[in-house]
């Protein structure tokens, strides 16, 4: 197992290189200069001189090779240099930012994992009852849903109509309830189907038929026997979602006016921010990049079959 984990971390470490190396080259072909960006945000008009005393202090007049490597170097000690359009450092927006996308995500990881495992539980001891119909209902629902439509309708309902949350502190406990939801139940309706597919095959195995015929209740096979066998299987695809709640909240934050990753995205586009735009994208590919890493390390220790194959 451990030779499967130092694998997992050399081919971890060299997708982070090469995203890092398309994320700078992709935005060194982008359009505008900036250090004219810089001017333009603080409705300065510069003359060439200072443009050209600018781009040298920005490392612009030096060949593409040597400015990736000084970018590199910075971003590995955490320096992602300075907003063109705040002049904040481009660290202390990203840590403040993270830490409203991490609580948001938390709170949505949590309301995923414990409604999708109830529900499809649930949807497997009532198979083929009104109860399953149901739940099968809210699944093809909440799938179908598009996020900004029911983000939308959560702000009509329970903001417009009954009045029960505000918009204008994001930093309040109870802000956090609806971005949450709308990220939630999208992921809810899928990962009740998965969970109810995955346990609804293992129930057909020889020692789920032993344990029903040594006198075992229903709900004491799903939980003590079956469940703790799929886990395994269901640790990458939980995994994954950690990672694009992390990293997908854009349409989310944008509507619900979320002051996190997402939205300030969006800002840096809209201004062409570069910085900001190449310390977001790396921070996101590492993201993803560790969150499978654990996953798949998790679903190793949770699966002797795994380690026996190396992780394969």
């Amino acid at each position: 197992m451990l030779r499967s984990i130092l694998r997992k971390i050399v081919e971890m470490l060299l997708v982070m290189l090469a995203a890092s190396f398309l994320t700078f080259f992709l935005t060194w072909l982008s359009p505008g200069d900036p250090a004219e960006i810089y001017f333009e945000c603080r409705g300065i008009s510069p003359s060439n001189e200072i443009l050209e005393e600018m781009r040298k202090k920005m490392g612009l007049d030096q060949p593409f090779i040597l400015q990736y490597l000084h970018w590199l170097a910075d971003m590995t000690t955490l320096d992602a240099g300075i907003s063109l359009r705040t002049g904040e450092p481009v660290a202390d927006m990203i840590q403040r930012r993270f830490a409203m996308t991490f609580k948001l995500s938390l709170v949505a990881i949590g309301v995923m994992f414990v409604f999708s495992f109830f529900l499809g539980i649930l949807a497997t001891l009532k198979a083929g009852r009104f109860t399953d119909y149901i739940i099968r209902f809210f699944s093809f629902a909440a799938i179908s849903v598009p996020d900004f439509w029911l983000g939308l309708m959560l702000i009509l309902s329970f903001i417009v109509t009954f009045h029960w949350f505000k918009l204008t502190d994001p930093y309040a406990p109870e802000s956090v309830v609806l971005p949450a939801l709308t990220l939630a139940i999208p992921l809810i309706g899928r990962y009740t189907r998965q969970i109810q597919a995955v346990i609804s095959e293992e129930m057909t195995r020889e020692y789920v038929v032993g344990a029903r015929a040594r006198g075992c209740r229903e709900w004491t096979i799903v939980l003590f026997h079956v469940l703790p066998g799929v886990l395994a299987g269901l640790a990458t695809l939980f995994g994954l979602s950690c990672a694009l709640l992390l990293g997908g909240t854009v349409i989310v934050e944008t509507i619900f006016s979320w002051p996190g990753l997402g939205s300030m995205a969006i800002e840096s586009i809209t201004h062409r921010d570069y910085p900001v735009i190449q310390a977001y994208v790396l921070i996101m590919v590492c993201i993803y990049v560790s969150i499978n890493f654990i996953a798949d390390v998790i679903a190793e220790l949770l699966d002797p079959r795994l380690r026996l194959s190396g992780g394969q």
